[in-house]
């Protein structure tokens, strides 16, 4: 059986058919076009993009597989699994898996942006019975630093977050800074990779939250001091990569023994990932496909709910 998914987040519009015997079909993504110098979107300009992009990418996608053959269109239709979660950005989504599923004459399954990332994650990490199962997760994006008790990815529990800046806000406003576009994880994880300096982080966080505010601002100070672009990145990114450290033991204090899974684009860094498993071990990171914003997890979220529903 396949499924059809569509997230259209704030970053990237993407689509992605799953195989119900386990299998990702194919998946596509494309970033919205953000100007130079600027930290994303209006969400009119946001919402207008991906209007334009769905058409193009679903003809693409029909290149690579049948899409007639879909069982099931799944569509995240807001940010989180949470009263009063709303951006319009995602009504385009919504609006193209709703005429889909009607043409097709399929079910329609929504679910959330984070609940795909959840999902994603849990898949790429290679374990089916996280599925059934409570799971500590880390997603830490541009919208989000969020520490999640994930129950069978329908119910999820927020346990902690930051009182302030994203751990993603935080890198794309170094990034840009230094000149490279939005967003700008990439780049700051792979001048953070050059550099051979020993850091000590700073972290503010206290039992299951953290604050991030002050980042920034130690960054730019760092810049003005005359430290390079290198070091500048690198510390950066080990202090979210300490802040999960000290977050995910206050977890485990509270909840011992259940698996850590990391998603969100910002844990797509390999200096964080090297980080966190040198200290935490059993905290699985997965590929930055499965990690960063895609529709592969809200495909496979569908499946599963045709198939329980029959």
């Amino acid at each position: 059986m396949l499924t059809l998914g569509i997230d259209t987040s704030n970053y990237a519009t993407s689509l992605a058919v799953y195989d119900s015997a386990g299998e990702v079909v194919c998946d596509i993504k494309r970033f919205l076009p953000v100007k130079p110098g600027q930290l994303g979107l209006r969400q009119s300009d946001a919402l207008f993009h991906h209007t334009a992009a769905l058409p193009q990418l679903l003809h693409e996608m029909a290149s690579q597989c049948d899409l007639s053959q879909i069982a099931a269109v799944g569509v995240s239709e807001k940010p989180r699994p949470a009263q009063g979660s709303y951006m319009p950005c995602f009504l385009a989504g919504v609006n193209a898996a709703s005429a889909i599923a009607e043409v097709h004459r399929v079910p329609l399954v929504r679910t959330t942006h984070q609940q795909g990332h959840a999902a994603a994650a849990l898949y790429a990490a290679g374990q089916p019975a996280y599925f059934e199962q409570s799971v500590l997760l880390f997603h830490i994006s541009g919208g989000t630093t969020d520490l999640l008790l994930c129950n069978r990815v329908k119910e999820i529990e927020l346990l902690g977050t930051s009182s302030d800046l994203y751990a993603g806000q935080a890198v794309d406003r170094i990034g840009v800074k230094l000149g490279f576009g939005f967003p700008a994880g990439a780049e700051v994880s792979r001048l953070a990779a050059a550099c051979s300096e020993e850091i000590r982080p700073k972290t503010s966080v206290r039992g299951l939250s953290c604050s991030l505010s002050g980042l920034e601002n130690q960054c730019s100070a760092l810049l003005a001091a005359g430290r390079s672009p290198e070091y500048v990145c690198k510390y950066c990114l080990l202090c979210i990569a300490h802040t999960v450290v000290k977050m995910t033991r206050a977890a485990l204090a509270e909840h011992p023994g259940l698996p850590v899974v990391c998603a969100g684009g910002v844990m797509s860094s390999t200096v964080i990932r090297d980080y966190v498993t040198a200290r935490l071990p059993q905290v699985r990171f997965v590929p930055g496909k499965f990690s960063s914003d895609n529709a592969i997890g809200v495909a496979l979220l569908a499946a599963r709910e045709v198939q329980a529903h029959g």
